[in-house]
């Protein structure tokens, strides 16, 4: 095998519509194996040793439209607790930007409602205060007043939002849930947890917020991680001018 090989190989997966991602995933592992072989005297030398990674290049994160959020934390008519406890999570997470990890792990003395701010113990060990808002507050108050204890039935829980066994919840069962929940208020894209801290990010800045503002509330140990989010609003941007203008 030879360099001129290893190019074709390459070409062929750009051809098969294969990103440059994954294809920075398969030199990688190639890099390593026939490092691999070349250490045990299996082959004379790592092809690979000479090939560039692809570049591997940043995706955009998704967000949600206003009134795609409106929908998807306007609850049923019908409330269970179990419902109440959702719509709850959902509005926290939406007006605070939370990981998934930290929402379903919050502690219940993590959210101080006078105060209107959540604790937070994020990437690194590293604590941080989010304000939330009013009806954010009106939410979780609810759900700690009507919701909590008919799940709880007698038994204790730190956690703030909590299953039937006084546990929190898992990424998979939230991700079920909003899933579920974006289906019943028709939004027909496809939904992760994840969209609505992305969609919390994009609509402060796109409504005026600062840059570092938003990476302190985030937990973003980079500023660069954060601006990503602004490639957002000017994507959109993009489209409206391009929509709109006689010339675009």
């Amino acid at each position: 095998m030879d360099v001129s090989l290893i190019h074709a190989f390459l070409e062929h997966c750009r051809q098969q519509s294969i990103s440059n991602r994954s294809n920075s995933r398969r030199v990688s592992a190639l890099k390593s194996f026939f490092s691999f072989l070349s250490r045990q005297k299996i082959v004379k030398h790592n092809p690979f040793a000479i090939v560039d990674l692809p570049k591997s290049g940043r995706t955009l994160p998704k967000a949600l439209t206003l009134d795609e959020v409106k929908r998807l934390l306007t609850p049923p008519e019908k409330l269970s607790p179990l419902i109440t406890r959702d719509n709850a999570m959902l509005f926290l997470l939406y007006s605070t930007g939370l990981r998934v990890s930290e929402l379903i792990k919050l502690p219940l003395a993590a959210c101080n409602l006078s105060a209107c701010f959540v604790r937070v113990l994020g990437k690194g060990n590293k604590e941080r205060l989010i304000p939330f808002g009013e009806q954010a507050k009106e939410k979780i108050e609810f759900y700690l007043e009507t919701a909590r204890p008919l799940i709880l039935k007698g038994k204790r829980s730190n956690y703030l939002f909590i299953t039937h066994h006084g546990k929190c919840m898992t990424r998979l069962r939230f991700w079920q849930i909003i899933r579920k929940t974006a289906q019943a208020a028709g939004i027909r894209k496809e939904i992760s947890p994840h969209m609505l801290r992305h969609s919390f990010a994009t609509h402060l800045l796109a409504h005026g917020a600062d840059l570092r503002s938003v990476q302190l509330m985030l937990g973003h140990a980079d500023i660069a991680t954060t601006q990503i989010y602004t490639h957002i609003d000017q994507e959109r941007l993009k489209k409206v001018h391009k929509q709109f203008h006689p010339r675009g």
